[in-house]
């Protein structure tokens, strides 16, 4: 592999641990980050989120990352696993960058 996938692929390991130690602090989940699977849905049987933590989510996404979404339409999208919330954070932070 390149140097640079290899660059992009720890920065996205770092960012994915970032992001599952924020979600259990704060949604108080009581779980280490090696104990969620990034692909596990965030709601439901997954997680088990509920509405109020989506609210607390996206409140706290933009407070910490730096990340809004512009309707439910895209939030929905990203909040189904934890995998594609990073993947809309890292998106949205790259898209702020250029």
């Amino acid at each position: 592999m390149d140097k640079e996938l290899l660059e992009r692929i720890s920065k996205r390991d770092e960012a994915l641990e970032r992001l599952k130690t924020w979600i259990i602090r704060q949604v108080r989940l009581r779980r280490d980050p090696d104990e969620i699977d990034p692909d596990t849905p965030l709601f439901g049987s997954g997680l088990g989120l509920d509405s109020v933590d989506a609210v607390e989510l996206v409140i706290g996404l933009e407070t910490e990352f730096g990340v809004r979404f512009p309707s439910e339409e895209p939030a929905r999208a990203a909040m189904r696993t934890v995998n594609s919330l990073l993947d809309y954070v890292l998106e949205m932070k790259e898209g702020s960058d250029g």
